[in-house]
């Protein structure tokens, strides 16, 4: 047999088994859209049988709300405040929270293992959470559980980490899939959020188990939108797009201040020195307060975003839940809450909106359409600054209200609501999370490890010093003989009193004749330098470097001068971190 004929059986083969791969891959997120979809019905079910122990019905509603005592409103959600803390703190710490930066982290660092026990922990904890008044939704949970339910299936197939963040991906779409009743949306979100990558390999998988996942709800719930009474949306005038465009603005200012709220919320409540039970019952308690007076607060809000897209409300009343909603989630999720940010983002943007459409309408009647259809394009808008995820809120909303004349508004507003958040913050409502724990992903998977990295395992005790009263000549001749690129301007006590580079010698050069007798060491010497101390991270030295336009810097602590730091050690050990990441990604890999 000729080389040509083998290379082309080779050839042939490798393409059947990649074929048989992909076709093995759709079986499996085919299993795991079935078993999110399971999970997504069965933590509606989960919400709905504490709810009736807690308020004894399944439903909030402000009559029900309104018929308990003061005392039954204010101690229901600290007691389930106190539950869902004891879950957090003593079984899964990934429950905490709106879950969807814990899924996002574990894609881009773990491979995407998720523990099997975050499917029960995070059921339970939110599942009560929000049955007892948490002011959270439904949503981030759903893709929590979906996520861990294909993580636990792809590891028990012994799945590499490239098929690992696909599988994971299928459990999220499976998740909002079946909650929105929106298999569209679904897959758009975990290709845009969590997997970050439209290539053919990701997409198919995601969208087969989004659609079964939305098979299994409609099966359970029938074919209804998450809102029944939807608002017919009619575009009056072509110059009420302004106001659309206004409303955008609005959108990504909120969603800014949402976002900055809620981890503001956190780091107050983290300087609480209680247990985390503790802390989630005081915020429990808080939030019974609040609801005495706004009970639409409690739990997810579908009554009251429905009310904003239905009903005439005044707008002093939208302008108090805008604020209040706010408020709720912050303090729920901040005091170790289990919930999501998704509804609630779609709540403040209903709001929004219809406050916008209600002052319009007011100032421009021949011109402003209905309210609801500003209430809608709100939700749209705000969701997209909150995640960063245009494409993702203007799909949503589009089968939210199955009428495409909404689309030419939502897709200006959420744009714009979009550019105007991502200007103004580094990252969106889940990507902050993990900024603030030192992990930067960028197109979903690099990292910057040198947040993670301290001064002290860089740094170098050989230092280059001399005494303040050292004279020009010799400090030339210093520098010019050796490697180090700064001298050390030091007292008999170590302390430090200045550096002198290069940089600091080259203005008295020209004049050297003149001054080479006159001059001394503390003349020369500068004495402004960053306060960097061993326990610093090289992120933040390395930004210091930059700025003063320095080779090394100094570290001190007590004023005395215990080391330096090189950039070509920042970037040595810049290199050794990526270099033993991606060599845990190969031996991860297929």
């Amino acid at each position: 047999m000729s080389f040509s004929k083998i290379a082309s059986e080779l050839h042939n083969l490798n393409e059947r088994l990649k074929k048989s791969k992909q076709v093995y891959l759709l079986v499996v997120a085919l299993i795991i859209g079935i078993l999110g979809g399971f999970g997504a019905v069965g933590f509606r079910e989960l919400i709905a049988f504490f709810q009736r122990i807690a308020w004894d019905t399944d439903k909030f509603t402000q009559a029900m709300v309104s018929a308990k005592s003061v005392w039954w409103i204010l101690l229901t959600p600290a007691i389930g405040g106190l539950i869902v803390g004891a879950i957090v703190h003593y079984f899964a710490p990934e429950a905490r929270g709106h879950g969807v930066p814990e899924v996002m982290e574990a894609v881009a660092l773990k491979g995407g293992r998720i523990r099997a026990r975050v499917v029960g922990a995070k059921a339970l904890a939110s599942g009560i959470c929000i049955a007892t008044g948490g002011s959270v939704g439904r949503e981030g949970p759903i893709v929590q559980i979906g996520s861990a339910i294909g993580s636990v299936i792809g590891q028990i197939l012994q799945f590499g980490a490239g098929r690992m963040r696909t599988v994971v991906g299928c459990g999220a779409a499976a998740g909002i899939a079946a909650t929105f009743n929106a298999p569209i949306a679904g897959a758009i979100f975990a290709l845009e959020i969590l997997v970050g990558d439209f290539a053919v390999v990701n997409f198919s998988p995601i969208v087969i188990s989004s659609v079964s996942a939305t098979i299994v709800s409609r099966w359970y719930f029938g074919d209804e939108a998450a809102f029944v009474d939807i608002p017919e949306y009619a575009l009056n005038h072509p110059l009420e797009l302004v106001t659309y465009a206004c409303l955008g603005l609005l959108a990504g200012i909120v969603a800014l201040i949402f976002t900055r709220t809620l981890y503001f919320s956190e780091d107050q409540f983290d300087r609480i020195k209680i247990t985390l039970p503790l802390k989630a019952c005081l915020g429990g308690l808080i939030i019974g307060a609040i609801a005495i007076q706004y009970p639409q607060i409690l739990g997810v809000g579908y009554e009251a975003m429905e009310a904003a897209l239905t009903k005439s409300i005044l707008w002093q009343t939208l302008a108090i839940l805008l604020v209040v909603k706010i408020v709720a989630v912050s303090i729920t999720i901040g005091s170790g809450g289990s919930g999501g940010v998704f509804a609630p983002s779609l709540f403040i943007g209903g709001t929004l909106g219809a406050l916008v459409g209600t002052l319009a309408r007011s100032a421009l009647p021949g011109i402003t359409g209905d309210v609801g259809g500003y209430a809608l394009v709100g939700m749209g808008a705000v969701l997209a600054a909150a995640t960063n995820a245009p494409i993702t809120a203007i799909i949503i909303l589009f089968e939210l209200t199955g009428d495409y004349r909404i689309i030419l508004p939502l897709m200006m507003a959420s744009i714009i609501a979009t550019a105007l958040a991502s200007r103004f913050s580094k990252g969106n409502i889940y990507t902050t999370k993990l900024l603030r724990r030192g992990v930067n992903l960028r197109d979903g998977q690099d990292v910057d490890v040198l947040k993670n990295v301290k001064v002290k395992e860089v740094l170098r005790m050989d230092l280059a010093t001399v005494e303040p009263g050292e004279r020009l000549l010799p400090l030339l001749a210093r520098l010019g003989r050796s490697e180090d690129s700064a001298l050390y301007v030091v007292d008999d006590q170590k302390q430090l009193m200045g550096i002198i580079s290069l940089h600091e010698l080259q203005g008295v050069l020209k004049d050297i004749e003149v001054l080479k007798d006159v001059l001394i060491a503390a003349d020369i010497a500068a004495t402004n330098w960053p306060p960097l101390t061993s326990q610093d991270t090289l992120d933040k030295v390395l930004t210091c470097l930059d700025i003063s336009y320095r080779d090394e810097l100094p570290i001190v602590e007590d004023g005395k001068l215990i080391g330096r730091v090189r950039t070509e050690d920042i970037i040595g050990r810049y290199n050794h971190e990526i270099f033993q990441r991606e060599m845990l990604k190969n031996l991860e890999a297929e």
